[in-house]
């Protein structure tokens, strides 16, 4: 088992890091797959793609058993995935060498996890709002923490029809602070959320709830 770090962010949400070290052959066993999840598998060709993808539920499994048992994941009609007979909410993440999970028993719930690239530059215009581009000033750090906490909102919100331009906002924060507030606003969905955002791993990780 391969947990690199687990975050508790207060008693009802725990984020666990998994540093993938393990083939295919070695996750396998460590998971129960569910039919549909065995099918997604199959959908799957890229070996590194197989191995993050298999790492995210060994995660999450590694994650529920800290309370409970595991009996699987399900996906609603949106691609958002589910703990199968468990009301907790869940979210997960990964990156070439990594894989995150997050849990929160009450509240919706969303992941990131991102290294420091220069990416985070080139999509900064259609990615931030100008005040968001201002703040961030071209700084790679702060691109990331925006970009990573977009993500977990969007997670976290788990529909479609949003952009993050337009539709995910984030208050300017203090370099180093560890602490967000975010905001999804649409016409008939508007929330004010905290994000919680550490330097770990290949870089950035973020989780909304």
């Amino acid at each position: 088992m391969s947990v690199y770090q687990t975050h508790r962010l207060g008693a009802s949400c725990t984020a666990v890091l998994w540093k993938i070290e393990e083939s295919e052959d070695e996750l396998r066993p460590l998971l129960t797959l569910t039919v549909p999840e065995q099918m997604e598998l199959l959908t799957i060709t890229h070996p590194a793609q197989r191995v993050e993808w298999l790492a995210c539920r060994a995660a999450v499994r590694a994650l529920v058993e800290l309370n409970g048992a595991y009996a699987g994941l399900y996906k609603d009609e949106y691609g958002k995935p589910h703990l199968i007979g468990l009301d907790a909410h869940i979210s997960l993440s990964h990156t070439t060498g990594w894989a995150a999970a997050v849990m929160h028993h009450f509240k919706p719930v969303g992941i990131d996890i991102e290294p420091f690239r220069e990416q985070f530059v080139r999509v900064v215009p259609r990615v931030l709002s100008d005040d968001e581009i201002r703040h961030a000033d071209g700084d790679l750090r702060r691109l990331a923490v925006y970009w990573c906490a977009k993500e977990a909102l969007y997670k976290l919100y788990g529909k479609r029809q949003l952009t993050f331009r337009e539709h995910l906002h984030i208050e300017p924060f203090a370099d180093g602070a560890g602490l967000l507030t975010g905001h999804v606003r649409l016409p008939d969905d508007v929330r004010k959320l905290t994000i919680h955002y550490f330097e770990t791993g290949p870089g950035m990780l973020a989780v909304a709830f």
